[in-house]
């Protein structure tokens, strides 16, 4: 794998940190500029409102802009949104900067994403996208658990700072290791936009935002899932999110690695067996040991379905894959938005901190559905698109006979 993707997973890496660190330093933040826990949690939907809204409109932004120097704009952008949340002086600042942060975040890796499957062989294309994810997960296992401890022992402000700092590495690597990679000629915005009303990519957005929809179900209400039902401690939600990082990690490789031999197949195999497991996490959730091995398996099963996921908007949007590519980054967050407010609704119906799997089980179902309806599709328009051709070779020889 080029060393350019190495550059693309230290900005994930980054982008990863601040997005998931904040959770653990929300209680601190709220108490330093005296709001209350809920409004402290803005900081969360503010952010990914801004990846939902930034990614198409940064990608849109950056059309005219070769790709190398589009990233690295981004990076300058996520290096000002994390500083200002470091030296923010009120409450109010700090969301500013959380925003403009999340602006970077879809379109950073709906570009990078292209131009990590442009610097390799086409069927190594998902492995490539995977590397770069890798970023991303590793960030879940080493950036925010290192990130809480920092921002616990010496300020959540000296975390954001490092965050930054972070992005200054992912910065200089971009502009040091990414090629200058030529945009496509004849390309334009109507030719990205008309991409998105192709069905195919419009079938792969939903199951994104279901498949994954799936797993932030489940992992949204881990806290109180396992200390009130499962019986953990406070203090071993921490070791809970870092098995389910180590998962997110195993299963980004292995989902990158057979995406690129058998894409539909590694989405069947992925998708019903994350919804079979979200279906078990309601009974293994009353034990210990059962259920840190499901929260690992829920981690390795969620990812395992990115690679192949981006892979398959960029194999079905041709020529014309960066928005559409940004936008599907966009779907993740939105899954992310939609499954807790759904887990929600069935923890507040009485149903049970437990309920929320079964949201996940049906939300990852409803994917594989989908998953099937696509290739169905697929292969029929395949078939028809064969129909003429071999019309055309039976009449041949009588036409060459006449």
């Amino acid at each position: 794998m080029p060393l350019a993707l190495l550059a693309l997973a230290i900005g994930a890496f980054g982008i990863g940190t601040t997005e998931f660190v904040i959770m653990g330093l929300l209680q601190q933040v709220a108490h330093d500029f005296n709001v209350s826990i809920p409004t402290g949690g803005l900081l969360v939907t503010g952010y990914a409102l801004g990846v939902l809204v930034g990614a198409p409109l940064m990608t849109v932004l950056g059309t005219k802009i070769p790709r190398k120097r589009m990233l690295m704009l981004l990076m300058v952008l996520f290096i000002a949104g994390n500083l200002l949340s470091a030296f923010a002086p009120s409450f109010a600042v700090m969301l500013i900067g959380r925003v403009v942060a999340s602006l970077a975040h879809g379109a950073f890796f709906g570009i990078g994403s292209v131009v990590a499957a442009d610097l390799v062989a086409p069927q190594r294309r998902a492995g490539a996208i995977a590397m770069m994810f890798t970023g991303l997960t590793v960030a879940n296992v080493v950036g925010v658990p290192l990130g809480t401890l920092v921002g616990q022992s010496a300020g959540w402000r000296v975390t954001f700072g490092i965050v930054a700092a972070i992005g200054v590495v992912g910065l200089l690597g971009v502009a040091r290791l990414v090629p200058d990679v030529p945009k496509p000629q004849g390309v334009r915005l109507r030719h990205e936009v008309a991409a998105l009303r192709n069905t195919q990519v419009l079938l792969a957005m939903a199951m994104t935002v279901l498949g994954f929809g799936g797993v932030f179900a489940a992992i949204t209400y881990i806290a109180p899932m396992m200390t009130h039902v499962a019986g953990f401690s406070d203090g071993s939600v921490t070791g809970l999110l870092v098995l389910f990082g180590l998962g997110m990690v195993g299963g980004n490789l292995v989902g990158g690695r057979f995406a690129d031999r058998a894409l539909m197949p590694m989405l069947y195999v992925s998708l019903g067996a994350l919804a079979v497991v979200l279906g078990l996490f309601t009974l293994t959730a009353h034990d210990k040991v059962a259920a840190a091995v499901t929260v690992t398996l829920i981690g390795a099963l969620g990812f395992a379905t990115v690679p192949p996921l981006q892979k398959r908007v960029l194999d079905q949007a041709q020529g014309a894959p960066t928005l559409a590519s940004a936008v599907n980054i966009g779907a993740f967050n939105l899954g992310n938005a939609l499954s807790a407010w759904l887990g929600g609704l069935v923890i507040s119906a009485g149903l049970g901190y437990t309920a929320p799997n079964w949201v996940g089980a049906l939300l990852a179902a409803g994917a594989l559905v989908l998953a099937v309806l696509s290739a169905a599709l697929e292969r029929r328009d395949r078939s028809a698109e064969a129909r003429p051709t071999a019309v055309a070779a039976t009449r041949s020889p009588v036409a060459a006979h006449r």
